[in-house]
């Protein structure tokens, strides 16, 4: 998968400005009760981690005004929405959302993405390794299950967030590869 700078989507500006004056509370408990959902569905998701359950990774998309912080420990996973990362993190991986996402779901490949780069990683690289391989071997289309508690709305709203934010569909979804975890 050949990434340049032009095919990576960025958010559309008056959208990424909105999320300046939007409060965080509402998109941080929708965000718990996704995690919780996809870890209920995927138990051992995290298991792939190893020693590194106990980091905490800063997800920083470049062009929204807001960050995430990972900690996917085995027993309370939790991410976090914060204006800026706190300098606490263990490692940092920053880019474009659907570069993110796109990591996530197997539609961008990371190499090549870091390569030209889309993302910056800085931090414990064998930490932000782990979790790729975390990611990879969990054959998770994240947002896919982020938005299955929606049941019946599940489909249109996936449609609409993958618009907005420039996500394509899975790969695996494309090729019938269901997810594992």
């Amino acid at each position: 998968m050949s990434v340049s700078n032009s095919s990576v989507s960025r958010m559309p500006a008056p959208l990424a400005l909105a999320t300046r004056v939007l409060p965080l509370l509402p998109l941080q408990v929708l965000l718990g009760i996704c995690l919780r959902e996809i870890r209920s569905r995927h138990p051992r998701i995290f298991d792939r981690l190893g020693t590194h359950t106990g980091k905490r990774y800063g997800l920083a998309p470049t062009d929204l005004p807001l960050a995430f912080v990972l900690e996917p420990r085995r027993m309370n996973p939790r991410v976090t929405v914060v204006r800026t990362l706190p300098s606490n993190i263990d490692a940092r991986i920053a880019g474009p959302l659907s570069a993110l996402i796109g990591m996530t779901d197997g539609s961008y490949d990371g190499d090549a993405l870091f390569f030209s780069r889309d993302i910056e990683i800085d931090g414990d690289m064998e930490a932000v390794v782990a979790l790729r391989n975390a990611i990879d071997d969990s054959r998770v289309d994240f947002l896919k299950e982020s938005v299955a508690w929606f049941g019946p709305l599940a489909a249109p709203i996936e449609r609409i967030l993958r618009s907005l934010v420039g996500a394509q569909p899975s790969y695996r979804e494309e090729m019938g590869v269901g997810g594992g975890g």
